[in-house]
Order: structure tokens, then sequence, then C-alpha cells
């Protein structure tokens, strides 16, 4: 597998699928709602409470209410409605959305890409690192708000808040090795009502207090600025939180596609966020004590239990959302070379898209775990929430603006125009957060420094680590004069995995060195990992015949696809026979790193950890998916 570089990118409409859903729109739309708005959703049940009672409180009175009320429904059109559906909805890479579609995507298009390439590769990166963050946080906070509803059914019951929680949170990272399929399909349903019941809640105390409507001007929010500028930058980074899980819109167009995303967003789930969070505000007018927890008390008293168990489901639903989020993401950047070979199991015959990492599962689950009986209250992990989003937001702000500048060739007073609103606003909310760090903020971006140096180390040492095997690499073309017509053959075919296709493995020269014999049939075999997401069956293979029994071989993948050796090889046609696995042998090179300050390439500390994590990945064997009484490994030893 090759690292993300601008060398590595197929021309612009050769070799590549174009991959989307294929469903009936209103069952897309269903799936859409079920989840991708998982997240967005459950935030009414915090954000009016951490805007009045979070860090910076403010007085509950009509001026504040109608203030927070007013920039809510604006971020939730400039960011969601402007940013999201109408322009990074377009931004589609072969069907797919998220961060590496859209890095890819401007890479391989813009001109001079080689200069811009490492720029893009670690903006790409961090934003990936800053999910991981969102990943923790999301399933912890979720669930613990839904669950201190039963604190306003009944205050007797606050102890039990963080019990239930984890055992609901270990539950739910106990089921993912079941795959999402069969939740899956309920998901839509549940959360359709779920908005059904957010719209209503709402709807009963904007008719008591319809001068609430009046929050849709945006001359409230000028004015709460203007009172107190200082208490109102401030109240941004808890306002922010309703517009957490809007990058689930861009990152799953893939899955549900753009019509059904857009189409959901604009008539239904917009409406009943407004009318939920205009609800909210109506009732702080009529009881400012409310504050407290304005979501549940909404309710009528006899209700609010069955709006606890709800909004606990709804709650779920969205962890599970932004946990299938994390497999994707680590899939796609183990696939692009950023992180070492993980055990990766697929939970869907039918849906290749639904994997599970149990390294990344329990990994997550630890730190949930931790977050919960560290924070203890969603409140305080409020506070974490905001940074990690609202740094990703901002790094697909800056993409966005390179994309409509260089590659949609846009205007360039409309492209800088939508560019420096975008940056405007979210680098307002990015400003904001940051005053939260001392708060709990310090806990993503402490988890997003640890996953960038993974990432990186792991880039960079794969790529010095081809470097010293490229200095003592042999040409294939003068092996194969060489020693291709001297040496003894033996019946059947051999294939060596490669990270170059014109050079010869180490483990060929060793097994010539220990056995002194060739198979008749030899196969140097290159995977390579291209900047799309999916590259299509015609132009998976790539063959030439190398003369005398020798042949390169090529296999492209997208970077959202899984690896099949043997399948693919089998539909190989133009190098003599036919793919028999009873007389093919895999031969695969198992390098031994020897951390040392012999070479400048990188800090001891970084080799050492390279070291580690090159011995902790998974083997080639099962990654390749190769037959395991067919495997033979050659072992040396490598200094970088």
């Amino acid at each position: 597998m090759n690292e993300l570089t601008a060398d590595n990118i197929l021309p612009a409409e050769e070799g590549v699928a174009h991959h989307g859903p294929t469903d009936a729109l209103p069952k897309l739309m269903l799936g859409a709602i079920g989840v991708v708005y998982g997240d967005i959703g459950t935030s009414p049940l915090y954000t009016m409470k951490e805007s009045f009672l979070g860090p910076h409180p403010l007085a509950v009175d009509p001026l504040h209410i109608f203030g927070v009320l007013s920039l809510i429904f604006w971020t939730l059109m400039l960011i969601v409605t402007f940013k999201y559906v109408s322009v990074a909805m377009r931004a589609d890479n072969r069907g797919e959305g998220g961060s590496f579609a859209l890095l890819s995507l401007i890479a391989r298009n813009i001109e001079g890409k080689k200069t811009w390439a490492p720029t893009l590769v670690l903006l790409g990166v961090l934003a990936t690192c800053l999910f991981y963050g969102d990943a923790m946080i999301t399933p912890a906070i979720s669930v613990l708000s839904a669950v201190e509803g039963l604190t306003i059914v009944q205050a007797g019951l606050q102890p039990l808040v963080v019990p239930i929680a984890i055992g609901i949170l270990v539950a739910l990272f106990l089921i993912q090795t079941r795959g999402t399929a069969k939740v899956g399909n309920l998901f839509g349903p549940v959360m359709l009502v779920y908005f059904a019941v957010l719209a209503a809640l709402g709807v009963p105390h904007i008719l008591q207090h319809p001068e609430i409507l009046g929050i849709i001007n945006p001359t409230w929010a000028v004015k709460f600025f203007t009172y107190n500028p200082r208490l109102a930058f401030l109240a941004l980074g808890s306002v922010f939180l309703c517009v957490t899980g809007a990058e689930a819109l861009y990152a799953d167009m893939g899955h549900f596609g753009r019509k059904a995303i857009n189409f959901s967003w604009l008539a239904l789930v917009y409406p009943c966020l407004a009318l939920n969070y205009m609800g909210q505000g109506a009732l702080l007018l009529t009881n400012p004590a409310a504050a407290i927890n304005p979501f549940f008390l909404l309710a009528p008293e006899p209700m609010r239990l069955p709006l606890v168990f709800l909004a606990t489901v709804a709650t779920i639903i969205a962890s599970q959302a932004v946990i299938s989020g994390a497999f994707s993401v680590t899939h796609q950047a183990i696939q692009l070379g950023f992180l070492p070979r993980l055990k990766t199991e697929h939970t869907s015959e039918k849906a290749r898209g639904q994997i599970y990492i149990p390294a990344v599962n329990w990994g997550l689950l630890a730190m949930v775990i931790l977050l919960v009986f560290g924070f203890r209250e969603s409140g305080k992990l409020a506070s974490a929430y905001g940074i990690a989003v609202t740094g990703t937001m901002l790094i697909t702000s800056v993409m966005l603006g390179v994309l409509m500048l260089y590659v949609w060739k846009w205007n360039r007073w409309l492209a800088g125009g939508a560019t420096a609103l975008f940056l405007l606003v979210d680098g307002a909310y990015f400003a904001s957060n940051i005053t939260k760090i001392p708060d709990g903020g310090w806990f993503p971006l402490l988890v997003a420094a640890i996953s960038f140096t993974v990432l990186t180390t792991w880039a960079k040492g794969r790529q010095l680590m081809r470097q010293r095997l490229a200095e003592s690499a042999l040409p294939l073309s003068v092996f194969i004069k060489s020693a291709g017509a001297s040496v003894h053959r033996v019946r059947g075919t051999s294939v060596f995995l490669s990270t170059s296709a014109d050079t010869v493995p180490a483990a060929l020269l060793h097994n010539l060195k220990h056995n002194q014999v060739l198979h008749g049939r030899v196969l140097i075999l290159n995977v390579k990992v291209e900047e799309v997401p999916h590259v299509s069956p015609e132009n998976r293979l790539e063959v030439h015949d190398a003369g005398e029994g020798f042949y390169r071989v090529i296999l492209h993948y997208g970077y959202m696809e899984e690896v099949d050796i043997p399948r693919d090889l089998a539909r190989i046609d133009t190098c003599g026979e036919p793919f028999n696995m009873m007389s093919t042998s895999f031969f695969l090179g198992r390098q031994k790193l020897i951390a040392s300050k012999r070479h400048a390439g990188m800090a001891l500390w970084r080799e050492r950890l390279f070291a580690w994590m090159l011995k902790s990945s998974e083997s080639a064997m099962e990654f390749f998916k190769l037959p395991t009484n067919r495997v033979v490994e050659l072992g040396s030893q490598l200094q970088i």
C-alpha cells in the first residue's frame, strides 16, 4: 500500500467507479434520518441548558433568550444549510464524502498538486485526529444527557445516573461485534418518531408565546452582542453545541446520497429542531427556573419518563453512528498508509462498508468510560465537546475554499466571499471554544495530538523504510537477465508481495539464497491504494510480462475498499494457465526494525514507536486474505 501522495493518483476519469446508493429516495431519506442526523438531533437535550447554565451563565431574561435562540437558528442556517447542504455536498468524490474524500478530490484536480499535497495531507490527517476526540465524547455526553432526565422525573435518582449510563454504553460497545445491519433497520423509524416528538413538544409552548417566532430576525443576535459583547462571545461556545454532528451530512453522503440527506434536512430535521428550540425558549419566558433542563421540562409531567426512554434510544443511535464512523475513518487511514494493519471484520455480506475493528471498539469504550467517570455530568463534558468539532469544521472550510477557487473555478469574489463567511463563522466558534480548554477542552486536543503523532509517525516510518529497502533493491529486469534462465525451476506459481513492481523483493532474494530454486511462474505483486474511494473491477488489474516466466502485477484499490488478493488474482487470464491456489505459494517479507541514531530520518523515540506499531500490526497474510497454508514469511532486520 502506498501512502497518500500526489504521485499516486489515477487520471481524473479513468479506472474509478462512481459509488452511490441505488434505493428509492423515500427509503434513503428514512435511513439518513436514522443515521446521519442522530448526533445533531440529540443536541436539543443540552444546548439551551449549557447556554444559560454552562461555564459562562446568562441571565434567563427575554433579551438573552431571544439572542441565544437567534444565534442557534442562524448557526443552523449558515453552517448546516448553507455550508454543508448547499456547498460541501456538491463536493462529490465519486459518490463519497468526508475529510479524506474532499482531500483526494482536491489533490487530484488542482494544478501544481505536488506543492499542495503535503499541506492538504496534513489538514486531512488533523481533521481525522480531531474526529477521534469527537467519537469519544459523543457517546458519553449524549447518553449522560438523556439519562439525566431521570433526575427531572425523580430527584432522588441522581446517584443512579452514572451507573445506568455506563451500563448502556458498555452494552452498546459489546454489540458492535454483531454488526449494525439489523439494528440499523430500526434507526430510521425510531428517529422519525423522535423528531416528530421534538416538534410536538415545542408547538404548544410556541402557541403560548407566538412572539418567540421573532428569533428568526438576526437583529436579536446583534442586540445580544451589542448589550454584552464579551459574554455573547463566550456564549458562542455553548450555542455551537446545536450543530455538533453536522459533519456527518457530508461524511455519510456515500451511504445515502446527496438528495436524501438534503431533503431530509430541509423537509424534516431543520423544522423539527427549530420548533423544539423555540419551544424551549417560550418555556423559559414563562418559567426561567426551567433552564435547569428545558428539554425534559417541555413535556407534561406524566410524559417525562417515556421521553427519557425515547431520548436515551436516540442518543444510543447517535452514538452508534459515530462509532461506525470511527471504524470507517480508521479503515480509510489504514488503506492510505497512515495506520498499521488492524484486524478488521466485515459484519455484513451485503453491505461491504459495515466493518468492525476490535482495537478501535475497545479503545473507544475505555476512553468513554473514563470520560463518564471523570466528568460525571453532561454539562461538564459539554466544555470538552466543541473544540474537536469546530476544529474539524474549520479545516473543512479551508479545503472547501481551495476547492471552490482551484477546482470548481468559481468567480474569485464569489469563492472568496463564501470562504471568508465560512472561516468567520467557524473561526468565531473555534475562538470561543478555546476559552473552555481549562474546563475540559484540553481532552480532545490531547487526543488529537496523540493521534496526529501516531498517524504521522507511521506514514513517515513507512516512507523511510521503503527508502532503505530501495537503496539495496535490485532492478527486476537485471535480476531476470542474470538469474531467470540459469536457476533451477520447479512447477507451480510463486507470488512475492512488494512495495514496488519494478524491483526485486527482499523475500525473493532470501528464498533464492536459501532454497536455490524458482517456481515456473513468478509474480511480483504490488498493491496500490489510490486516492479515490472505489476502483472499478475492470481497472483493478494491471499485468505486465517481464519475460522468463516473471510477471509484474499491480492491483488497484480505492481507499474505502477491502483488499482480497486471491479473489482478484483468480481473475487474471493473461499470464498462462488459470490460478490454482493449491499450487500457488505466497512469499512475504517481514522486517524487524532496529531503532538507531545512525540515520537522521526520525527522532529515536518515534523510531521506537514505529517499531512497536510495526511489530503489533496484523499480519499481511490475514489483511490480504491469503490462504494460511500457502504463505511463507522470510524475515530480515532493518535500520531507518
